[in-house]
């Protein structure tokens, strides 16, 4: 089970960090259903996820660099890249910052995701994050990556 909470962001923190490239392409979407593909520099990964918004079912598995690629002409038109930064929290939170690149160049997300018995509704957001966009579906990865533009 994955639960988090997604926010645009309405300025970068100071402490960014290093960033890691991330390419993802989708093979397969249906309603609430997706299987997805995920190289982050050289960890690949494959992903099914079920449902929307703040929790979710995501089960995930390592795939290698080959199997990736062969994978990858597959997800053409379904694809998104950016650029992740992680910011540690308080209470052992991680605040992932996603910069998009590509057609979405210029969107600013950032997630928190939160441990099974956690209530992510508890959570306080900072002061650098912006709007609530957890239960905008035009925010997941998975409809950014098959729409011509973002919507901010």
């Amino acid at each position: 089970m994955e639960r988090e909470r997604k926010f645009l962001v309405d300025r970068l923190p100071d402490d960014l960090g290093p960033a890691v490239a991330i390419r993802q392409g989708y093979l397969a979407l249906d309603g609430n259903v997706q299987v997805r593909v995920r190289r982050a520099d050289n960890e690949c990964t494959l992903t099914v996820k079920g449902g929307r918004g703040r929790d979710r079912t995501e089960v995930e598995t390592t795939i290698t660099v080959e199997q990736f690629d062969d994978l990858w002409p597959l997800t053409e038109g379904r694809r998104i890249e950016k650029a992740r930064h992680r910011v540690p929290l308080v209470d052992g939170l991680t605040a992932e910052v996603d910069l998009y690149a590509a057609a979405h160049a210029g969107l600013q997300v950032v997630e928190v995701e939160f441990p099974e018995n956690a209530d992510p509704d508890a959570f306080v957001p900072l002061p650098w994050f912006g709007r609530d966009v957890t239960d905008d579906a035009r925010y997941s990865n998975a409809d950014l990556a098959t729409a011509g533009e973002s919507p901010h």
